[in-house]
């Protein structure tokens, strides 16, 4: 209402400079005209916001939308048309988004890898310990957001086959305490653990690395988070005390994940502090 204010009082100035009739029916046809020419420049402007080539997602669903799209009221991460399309996200069928980013003949191809690289799989690698692995050949990604301490969300930028633009990574080998199960409590030093987690990763850079397999039964990514300074972030939530050697399961950097946790119980760091013996994972 303000825009069609402003523009009916710059149409009459423009108007009363060309002598234009200021009569009661010619106002109606002035506001007429003002009013479809304020619905053009407002839609041209929504179109123009998603033709930029800028899409948002959200953390479970499979549709792509614009950013005033009412859809994205729990969550709203910014995405790439082009890796959204590629990631095998829907457009949307209430705000109608663009099906394919300005300046591109036609949409990516989902079949067609962007990455001429394989993932890097520590199991076949083979790095002794967590400091011997190459940075530089890992999948780079942005943490987008924090579930718990071991549990985060990343935005993956043109991502290889069988990874999505967004995903949520529980990282390989270490288990922090709970503070988000739906039948548990929030148990003993969960929210420091989580804490830490979001203070040392959200909004950062870091390098994903794989196993064995890369998914559990829930369908999240599994991963060894790296940061740019080549430290093994699974690994310094043992070391520091707030997670556990994920024992239960066989992984490439099992034994010195187990040598961490016994070093940081003799120590009594972090969850240790206190207790006298090794919970059973």
């Amino acid at each position: 209402m303000m825009l069609l204010n402003k523009s009916i009082i710059i149409i009459r100035r423009i108007g009363a400079r060309k002598h234009l009739p200021n009569s009661r029916k010619g106002m109606r046809k002035l506001k007429r005209k003002t009013l479809y020419f304020t619905c053009i420049i407002i839609s041209s402007l929504l179109f123009l916001g998603a033709e930029d080539g800028t899409v948002y997602v959200t953390n479970s669903g499979k549709r792509y939308h614009r950013e005033d799209c009412r859809f994205l009221s729990r969550s709203k991460i910014p995405v790439t048309l082009e890796d959204a399309l590629y990631s095998g996200y829907e457009p949307c069928t209430a705000c109608n988004p663009p099906a394919r980013s300005a300046g591109s003949s036609a949409p990516p191809d989902p079949r067609k890898p962007v990455r001429s690289r394989e993932l890097y799989r520590a199991n076949q690698v083979n790095p002794a310990k967590t400091g011997d692995v190459q940075i530089s050949q890992m999948l780079p990604a942005e943490v987008v957001g924090h579930i718990d301490g071991d549990t985060v969300r990343v935005r993956i930028r043109n991502p290889p086959p069988d990874i999505n633009t967004v995903e949520t990574i529980r990282m390989i080998g270490v288990d922090t305490p709970e503070t988000v199960h739906p039948n548990r409590p929030v148990e003993h030093f969960g929210r420091e653990a989580g804490d830490f987690t979001k203070e040392r990763l959200l909004g950062k850079q870091v390098y994903l690395a794989f196993d064995w397999d890369l998914r559990d039964r829930y369908g999240r990514l599994l991963a060894y988070i790296y940061t740019g300074d080549g430290l093994c972030f699974n690994a310094a939530l043992i070391h520091e005390g707030y997670g556990y050697a994920y024992s239960s399961y066989v992984f490439q950097f099992k034994d010195e994940f187990e040598a961490l946790e016994r070093l940081a119980m003799q120590a009594e760091r972090g969850l240790w502090r206190g207790m006298d013996r090794r919970r059973d994972r």
